[in-house]
């Protein structure tokens, strides 16, 4: 190539270059948190399932993972694509866990593995470059920057391409740091393959308050730290830490597992309550209401009448209580085309969207569920949310309200009481644990555990009762058909005699 060609391409090359490196140059932290090429999941539909259950999660969270890398190789496939197009004579390649750029280098100082003595080699660089969106912005930057070099033939071997740079950062990065220098970037590194919905930061603000509440944050993120607390724990306390620090682990790629194993737990007793004790239970907001009246107390005195319709709400129809407070549908609730009287619960929440029909359709009206006076207080509530957090206070906030008022139970009692009487209304099972958002596994498992001894007395009786009625409805069949047949004798017994 003469001098004035390979001058022309060097022009060519800096134009397209300058463009493509610019937009990176002149990004700020706030640009990268809306640059589209960051936001994978912004047409991304949330994996939508009825399994509330673990089983139900890891296959939400496997769902994400799996579009999280498939975008991944479309934008490693576009960049290169990118730098084919700009003649940009550097690759992106991925091995294991990290970025490597590949070029036609010349020979590095100590290599004498070309026997045709020619003074280039392919090589495959490791600049320290991690296999995530946020290193692929850093690879693309680095291969226009190496393409530069190659283009006015300046390359050099130096520290940074022969990995001296690369090691000393290796062994600075494999410095053991305190779970609380960790957990300082825990969020970067969390969403860094998750989508960001109110589901995953209500799980991540949980996993933040666990390592609070257990760990020491000077203490160094070591296998034997980890397993130190999590053995020091037991029951459903030390199965979510393992839970939690598995995934913390993970995320920082410690590079070691927990040799732990999760208890076996058995559920408390629960007290289910009866449609007598739910339907006596609802006066109970309007008793409070009138008697602190007469009193000095004023805690948000209007809300009563809120915290009465969500008490009824879950009561009618089973819900978790996040499924009230996440995007409600009120429009959609109060429509006069909601002829079926269901509820939508929004894409936002665990299982995400379904329409749940109610269990017992005639407390609608007993309830008032769609008087708009609570729905109004309701509407103000959820205008001041400002983070998962102010969810969470709503949710804990209706079990003060069972005690303040007197209810003896808890909210998550109305939803087993739903599980088991839609086995006394005949429901299958399937319809029954899809109304509810969880799989049958889960329905007959978990739910149906406290059909008590008055339930089964009840479904018993009913199937008893219901074959009885059969059993005399035959019988009834079978006399009709022998007075059928009796009369059918009779009347050819009288036509016989009247042609004789």
């Amino acid at each position: 190539m003469s001098g004035q060609n390979q001058h022309q391409d060097n022009c060519k090359y800096q134009t397209s270059t300058q463009a493509s490196t610019q937009k990176y140059a002149n990004e700020s932290p706030h640009q990268h948190s809306t640059d589209p090429f960051v936001d994978i999941f912004a047409d991304f539909e949330p994996y939508n399932t009825t399994d509330g259950s673990y089983r139900g999660t890891m296959a939400k969270i496997k769902a994400t993972e799996l579009h999280y890398q498939e975008v991944f190789e479309q934008k490693l496939a576009q960049a290169n694509s990118n730098l084919k197009r700009d003649r940009v004579r550097v690759r992106i390649k991925q091995t294991g866990n990290s970025l490597q750029l590949r070029a036609t280098l010349p020979l590095k100082p100590d290599d004498c593995s070309n026997p045709q003595g020619k003074s280039k080699k392919q090589y495959d660089l490791s600049l320290s470059i991690p296999a995530n969106l946020e290193g692929l912005k850093t690879a693309i930057e680095e291969s226009y920057e190496l393409g530069k070099l190659i283009a006015r033939h300046t390359f050099a071997w130096n520290e940074k391409y022969l990995g001296t740079r690369v090691r000393d950062k290796n062994r600075e990065n494999k410095q053991v740091k305190t779970i609380g220098q960790l957990l300082d970037k825990f969020e970067d590194y969390y969403y860094q393959s998750r989508q960001k919905t109110i589901t995953s930061e209500n799980t991540f603000a949980n996993y933040i308050s666990v390592i609070k509440r257990n760990f020491t944050l000077d203490f160094l993120a070591t296998k034997d730290n980890f397993e130190e607390v999590i053995n020091a724990s037991q029951g459903n306390k030390k199965n979510e830490l393992i839970a939690v620090c598995s995934v913390f682990i993970k995320a920082f790629n410690l590079g070691f597992t927990l040799d732990v194993s999760r208890d076996r737990v058995t559920p408390n007793y629960r007290e289910i309550p009866d449609d007598e004790t739910i339907i006596s239970s609802f006066a109970l907001f309007e008793t409070f209401a009138l008697n602190r009246k007469n009193t000095n107390i004023c805690d948000a005195t209007d809300t009563w009448e809120m915290w009465r319709w969500v008490y009824g709400m879950l009561a009618t129809f089973g819900l978790r209580p996040r499924e009230l407070f996440v995007k409600p549908d009120i429009n959609w609730w109060i429509s006069t085309q909601n002829i079926d009287n269901t509820w939508k619960v929004n894409r936002d929440t665990k299982t995400g969207h379904r329409e749940v029909i109610p269990f017992v359709p005639e407390w609608i009206e007993l309830f008032d569920l769609k008087n708009p006076q609570p729905l109004k207080i309701l509407e103000r509530k959820l205008a001041k949310i400002t983070s998962v957090q102010s969810i969470n206070w709503m949710r804990r906030d209706i079990s003060r309200w069972f005690r303040k008022v007197g209810i003896e139970f808890k909210p998550y009692d109305l939803r087993h009481a739903c599980a088991i009487r839609s086995h006394l209304q005949g429901i299958p099972i399937k319809a029954a644990a899809d109304n509810l958002g969880h799989t049958v596994d889960e329905h007959t498992k978990t739910y149906q555990r406290w059909f008590g001894i008055e339930n089964r007395k009840k479904a018993f009786g009913e199937v008893i009762s219901q074959k009885s009625l059969i059993e005399l409805q035959k019988n009834e069949i079978l006399a009709l058909r022998m007075e059928n047949e009796r009369l059918t004798l009779e009347v050819e017994r009288l036509k016989f005699q009247q042609n004789v």
